[in-house]
């Protein structure tokens, strides 16, 4: 840093060399403000504004990131606002000054959904790095939302330390499908591995999962599904030289047919549309026929009566 540097911003003799890469991730990417980038590489905010033009990297207009006021301030617990939080608690960020929240994923039509469940205009930009490669991302400032999210049980870096939160259990399933869209996958495939025995042994198999660094959060989700649904799951882990662990919660295709009617218990629930498409057969009786007998039945088909829709 020069002199000039030091005398119009603070006193910081020394000279802080800064990476083009860093620069251009911390405030293109992360959005950061000068002034949150200048405290974190402990210089000044005017060194930072001059490190950008150096790099060429156009500074955004002064004041605050989009400010919203998400549910115009409306915090009662509601479907949407109970699927945004299972977003937000899988797939979401809150930034460290207090103030910015952020959802990122490669799916377009999840933050449109998000967008839409909090009432806000925040534009849906494109981001690169991270695990997941490039994706898209929605960025936005509210201090009342996040001092709520914190009130429930949300922190920042949130990845290894998510805990229960405070859910209540009339909302907890729609909670549960923002979670699924986040960090959960359904998986749908045909099992021929025994037809070397028989050429009738050919299964459809189901499996609803949801993924978490966290195994205390996945504990406390596998328990209330368990107490309001009545449904198990089981919990494994997998483990990488070097990483933390990654658990994961899954239900086989009797449970996950329970589960996934409950979690869509309307059309028009907010949801990712391709999720909800490979849910949609197991959604209503797969049809009619007779009692097996011998064998257990085959999950999803009605028997000994004509197929109904459940209540």
């Amino acid at each position: 840093m020069d002199s000039r540097d030091a005398g119009r911003v603070g006193t910081h003799p020394r000279y802080v060399p800064i990476d083009e890469e860093l620069l251009r991730r911390l405030y293109v990417d992360e959005r950061l403000t000068g002034r949150e980038i200048a405290r974190q590489l402990d210089c000044g905010e005017i060194t930072i504004l001059r490190r950008l033009r150096r790099f060429g990297i156009r500074a955004r207009p002064r004041g605050p990131l989009h400010q919203a006021k998400t549910l115009n301030s409306d915090t009662r617990w509601s479907p949407n606002l109970a699927y945004a939080v299972g977003l937000i608690a899988t797939d979401g960020n809150l930034s460290g000054d207090g103030r910015h929240l952020s959802v990122a994923s490669k799916d377009r039509d999840l933050l449109e959904t998000l967008r839409a469940c909090l009432n806000i205009s925040a534009a849906i930009r494109p981001q690169s790095g991270g695990h997941g490669g490039a994706g898209l991302r929605v960025q936005w400032g509210d201090r009342h939302f996040y001092d709520w999210l914190v009130g429930i049980g949300l922190t920042p870096a949130k990845s290894l330390t998510l805990r229960p939160l405070a859910i209540p259990d009339t909302v907890f399933v729609d909670f549960v499908r923002g979670c699924i869209d986040g960090d959960g996958s359904l998986v749908v495939y045909v099992d021929r591995s025994n037809t070397d025995k028989s050429e009738r042994y050919v299964y459809e198999r189901l499996y609803v999962t949801l993924v978490s660094a966290s195994r205390a959060f996945l504990d406390w989700i596998r328990a209330t599904i368990h107490r309001i649904l009545s449904v198990k799951g089981s919990i494994a882990v997998k483990r990488a030289e070097g990483r933390s662990p990654l658990w994961t919660l899954r239900y086989a295709k009797s449970e996950s047919i329970e589960l996934l009617r409950r979690i869509y218990y309307s059309p028009t629930v907010p949801c990712l549309a391709r999720k909800r498409a490979t849910a949609e057969p197991f959604l209503r009786p797969l049809g009619y026929a007779p009692a097996r007998r011998v064998g257990r039945p085959r999950a999803g088909w009605v028997y000994n009566q004509r197929a109904s829709r459940p209540p």
